[in-house]
């Protein structure tokens, strides 16, 4: 008999990716992949731990799946479970807990779990000295693929617990990234996105060979069509590597900077590694170098410390910066952070009251992004998903630009020229005039 067995993920790609070869690693031992809201045998919960909201989803899920079958087997891993083993191990119902290393373990666990023999309640290791754990899919659930090069972090935000969540950088070998994309692509794959919880840092614990090194071995080496980046930091964007990353082809012309303050004096308070000025002109060399070339980025409101003054810092360097779209969050206290202690604690009526004015901020420059590209009339390369509502098939751009379009031919997983012709909300109205295929 085939055990079912549900996941579910909290947060980041970089935990999807990992959910997703979890999932591989269960069904080449025989375990069926059942729907996480359904009744199954083995439940596993891959947390987040990046707010205190997260944490309290991540308890939420755990206890939602065991009142589908309060006798299934529930493990708990990831990045809430590393620092807080034995609150999750205190959940009633919870078989085993393992944290941000060895997650391929969990089959093993489970399948000791299920043959009736004992095993570790918590098993959570310290992840100083942790090497990468050489993880990988074979197959995307969509036409984008996430693939994760990179652990850990090397920054010390005095906000963030992420670090002693993940540990120090760890990068996944050259040779494994260039494989696992070829196969990937092999399996009707179109776009990669690189992923990691610093995805910048990649190769500092390799001898020379960083990220610009293998950008362009897959570039070259793999019949991937597109790379895109899932982030990047202001201060690596020197002008060398601005004009390595122009030289690449198949390099999409859109970059995520992780800025989280315009304010000069909240970004030394986060203890980031760069100032506006500094953000603001590897914006201005990414431009001069890649014309098309769009950015998104995070935003956080409500910094221990952010005044009116501060915060409208940061409004005026986003519209300085003009971002396609930024994703704004409010600052959450997280124990054991520097952040913490610090005096200015912004309540939390202020901080809705920002993020509201920055997402407003935000509707507007990305409407005048759009109706930009539009006015210009030039063709876009468009990765097409899905068909949405309204019949339209929806995909985005190299540009990271979103795009609605009919079509009488499906579309799924193709890649094809359009027209802009009108804005549609967040998404771009455009024709179809050619099918890559």
């Amino acid at each position: 008999m085939a055990y079912r067995v549900g996941l579910a993920t909290l947060g980041c790609k970089v935990s999807q990716y990992e959910t997703e070869a979890i999932a591989e690693a269960f069904s080449a031992r025989g375990f069926l992949i059942s729907d996480f809201d359904s009744p199954c045998d083995v439940y596993v919960v891959n947390t987040c731990t990046v707010t205190a909201e997260s944490d309290r989803k991540s308890r939420q899920v755990i206890r939602r799946a065991l009142r589908q079958n309060p006798s299934a087997f529930m493990l708990v891993t990831g990045c809430y479970s590393q620092l807080r083993p034995e609150e999750v191990g205190a959940i009633e119902g919870v078989s085993y807990v393992s944290g941000s290393d060895r997650k391929l373990r969990l089959v093993e666990r489970a399948e000791q779990l299920l043959s009736g023999e004992r095993v570790p309640l918590i098993e959570v290791s310290d992840l100083s000295g942790a090497s990468f754990e050489r993880m990988c899919i074979t197959h995307a659930p969509r036409t984008r693929a996430y693939v994760k090069i990179e652990d850990g972090c090397a920054c010390r935000c005095t906000y963030c617990t992420i670090p002693a969540a993940r540990g120090y950088v760890r990068s996944k070998p050259r040779e494994d990234v260039i494989r696992e994309v070829q196969g990937l692509v092999e399996g009707g794959s179109r776009e990669i996105v690189l992923t990691g919880i610093e995805t910048a840092a990649y190769g500092m614990d390799l001898a020379c060979y960083r990220l610009p090194d293998l950008l362009a071995d897959l570039s070259r080496e793999t019949d991937v069509e597109r790379i895109r980046l899932g982030s990047l930091s202001p201060e690596m964007m020197t002008p060398e590597t601005v004009e390595r990353l122009a030289g690449i082809p198949k390099l999409a012309p859109h970059f995520h900077l992780s800025m989280q303050s315009g304010s000069d004096a909240v970004l030394r308070a986060m203890r980031r590694r760069y100032l506006s000025g500094q953000a603001l002109t590897a914006l201005r060399m990414l431009r001069e170098a890649m014309p098309r070339v769009q950015f998104t980025t995070d935003m956080m409101v409500g910094f221990p410390g952010e005044t009116e003054e501060l915060f409208f810092e940061t409004e005026e360097f986003c519209r300085e910066a003009r971002f396609l779209q930024m994703h704004v969050f409010a600052y959450s206290r997280r124990p054991g952070t520097l952040a913490a202690e610090l005096s200015g604690q912004v309540d939390e009526a202020e901080k809705r009251r920002r993020s509201s004015a920055l997402i407003a901020l935000d509707r507007e420059l990305r409407r005048e992004i759009l109706l930009e590209v539009c006015d210009r009339g030039e063709p876009l390369t468009v990765l097409f998903e899905a068909k949405g509502e309204g019949g339209l098939w929806h995909g985005h751009s190299d540009e990271f630009i979103e795009v609605l379009c009919e079509s009488d031919v499906p579309l799924s997983g193709c890649l094809a020229s359009v027209l802009p012709i009108s804005v549609s909300g967040d998404a771009i109205m455009a024709r179809l005039t050619n099918i890559h295929r």
